[in-house]
């Protein structure tokens, strides 16, 4: 038997009625999310670009502390050197936050972004915010990689020798323990305060002195793009976590 259409738009099949299309209900989560997924293309890509950050990251530290030693510079332009330090902190040298605290941090901040990543992806958000978290995701991990394993394959930088693998769990520090290490510096602006300035008159001022890594550079760029270019979905953002927190607290009230 062919199809037809009756007068209330429904569509006859075999002697039944059924709703058309658009009027149908909403197909499963699973389905809705399978299909926002397809609308940003394969959902695989945002690791593509993570895994590119972290191999880029790792092979430019791990080059540095195995052919540099430590607080040693090389000059590639007057306003661009190779300069190897590292840190207990976070990103630019700050070393106001515990070690083992800031590594936890850390993961659950990797963890966190991961989680909207994925959402994002679901809802068929735009593919610039989703590059851009993951810019933040990665730069993030890649620093955590040196908290975690650097310290157990790695011997003690110094500034005598260039550092080396030991064997694991054989190095200068425990499981996320280890050192950041950091090698860009950007010395643009060098100078001296003219006498005449207040309270600095006189002093050497360096912009742009703190030395910092390709991990950081990642986390930064992705955090000033977001914050000019993304504001609608920040606040989509906010409205997930509130919505999310507020679904918890009715199923605490639940379980009450």
């Amino acid at each position: 038997m062919t199809d037809s259409t009756n007068k209330q738009g429904f569509t006859k099949a075999g002697g039944q009625d059924r709703q058309p299309a658009e009027q149908r209900p909403a197909g499963t989560s699973t389905h809705e999310a399978q299909s926002a997924v397809r609308r940003t293309g394969w959902a695989g890509w945002p690791w593509i670009i993570a895994v590119a950050i972290l191999v880029i990251d790792q092979l430019i530290k791990i080059w540095v502390k195995t052919h540099m030693t430590l607080g040693e510079s090389t000059e590639v332009t007057p306003w661009f050197y190779i300069t190897f330090i590292e840190n207990n902190g976070m990103a630019y040298g700050m070393t106001f936050i515990n070690k083992l605290f800031l590594s936890v941090m850390r993961i659950i901040a990797v963890t966190a972004i991961g989680w909207f990543i994925w959402q994002t992806l679901k809802q068929g958000g735009r593919k610039f915010y989703i590059v851009l978290l993951t810019m933040i995701a990665a730069g993030a991990a890649g620093n955590i990689i040196d908290s975690m394993f650097y310290g157990l394959v790695f011997n003690e930088s110094s500034p005598f020798y260039v550092s080396y693998f030991v064997p694991f769990g054989t190095g200068y520090a425990p499981f996320l323990m280890g050192k950041v290490v950091d090698m860009l510096y950007f010395p643009i602006i060098d100078t001296t305060w003219p006498a005449w300035v207040p309270f600095v008159g006189g002093d050497h001022f360096i912009f742009f002195s703190p030395v910092f890594n390709f991990a950081d550079s990642c986390i930064t760029v992705g955090v000033i793009l977001m914050l000019i270019c993304c504001r609608r979905d920040l606040e989509l953002m906010g409205e997930t976590v509130r919505r999310g927190l507020h679904l918890k607290k009715k199923d605490d009230k639940k379980g009450d």
